[in-house]
């Protein structure tokens, strides 16, 4: 069932429109298909140091969000490393990408179709109009990204050829690779026509806007070093994908980078001893956290101080009901409530948590 309009205007954040949190203005900035060259990855890094916390902090669509960020110049630094390309659009370029395709596995490479959605969309001012939280992906056939709560996904059955998908569903629409970017532009002018009030495509009644649900694959990327065809790719998972400004830095160093949705990031192409050069590792997939205090006025707890981490725990710790940040895979919700947290339902006191997890 759809779920009903929203009521009021979307508010999603982004450089010239931040969200006023309790630890200052917060930025989110774009990267479709995840997709972040070097250069770019330092210049975020210097802009986190001098207009905000000196993090960069993934997200959950393969973007970067500066915190705190209280002292001007952000837009003009952004803008002069090609990370603001069309003002109007900044905050509708929310494009996924398979993030190993190209690398290993998959059915196509998809890797170029986000650049290239993301330069129509620029193009097209009507899609100006669209919901921040719109959300578009190109999944290579391992169905990783279109599970990820897309509104509209071109899925890959082969190498040239693939199924439109509305979120989530298969229309059973075929798409040649070719034509996929002028699909999913197609599809986002029509939703801006009958959208009305609707953020999503499940919030739209009408039932051409429905699939056949497909099973979801893998939703997630290795840790450490991943071999490939001629060589090897890397895997970095940042413990709550938060990137200190000198730790990007580092990355940058192996060329061009990949956000992914599970706030982890590919290097595509290392040498064997890639962590010994790079200083760190990253923590293992599983544990996440929203932002918690201080950082936001309505967590009621530090939860990234509570966090529990454990091999095979795969567990979101949130500071209210919210739940920001949550993956939308499997995993055990535990919402801080007053002196403990609430786990799948349940009331466990704090000192107790670890052992109830």
């Amino acid at each position: 069932m759809p779920t009903p309009a929203r009521v009021r205007a979307d508010a999603c954040p982004g450089v010239f429109a931040p969200h006023d949190a309790a630890d200052g203005p917060l930025a989110r900035v774009r990267l479709p298909g995840g997709t972040i060259p070097a250069v770019q990855l330092r210049a975020l890094a210097d802009a986190a140091e001098a207009c905000g916390d000196g993090d960069l902090h993934l997200t959950s669509r393969g973007n970067v969000q500066l915190r705190g960020v209280t002292r001007p110049g952000l837009a003009a630094r952004l803008t002069d490393a090609g990370l603001l390309p069309s003002p109007s659009h900044e905050r509708v370029r929310n494009v996924l990408a398979s993030p190993l395709s190209g690398v290993r596995g998959g059915l196509a490479d998809v890797r170029g179709l986000a650049a290239a959605l993301d330069l129509a969309l620029c193009a097209t001012p009507e899609l100006a109009s669209l919901p921040g939280r719109f959300l578009f992906a190109f999944d290579d056939g391992r169905v990783d990204v279109a599970g990820e709560g897309t509104d509209v996904c071109w899925l890959a059955t082969g190498r040239s050829e693939g199924t439109l998908l509305l979120a989530g569903g298969d229309t059973g629409r075929r798409v040649s690779r070719a034509g996929a970017v002028a699909t999913l532009i197609d599809v986002a002018l029509e939703f801006c026509r009958v959208r009305g009030a609707a953020w999503r495509v499940a919030e739209l009644d009408d039932p051409a806007w429905r699939g056949t649900p497909v099973p979801r694959g893998s939703s997630s990327v290795p840790a450490g070093l991943i071999p490939r065809d001629g060589g090897f790719a890397a895997g970095v998972v940042p413990r709550f994908g938060q990137l200190s400004a000198t730790q990007a830095r580092a990355l940058a160093e192996f060329g061009t980078a990949l956000v992914t949705p599970w706030k982890s990031v590919i290097l595509p192409d290392v040498p064997a001893d890639v962590f010994e050069r790079l200083g760190f590792g990253g923590s293992a997939l599983g544990t996440s956290a929203c932002i918690g205090r201080p950082g936001c006025a309505k967590s009621r707890a530090d939860v990234r101080a509570d966090a529990v981490f454990r091999p095979g725990l795969r567990a979101h710790f949130s500071g209210c009901e919210r739940r920001c940040g949550k993956p939308s895979q499997s995993h055990v919700d535990v919402v801080a409530e007053a002196g403990g947290y609430r786990i799948d339902g349940r009331w466990v006191p704090l000192d107790e948590m670890e052992g109830n997890l």
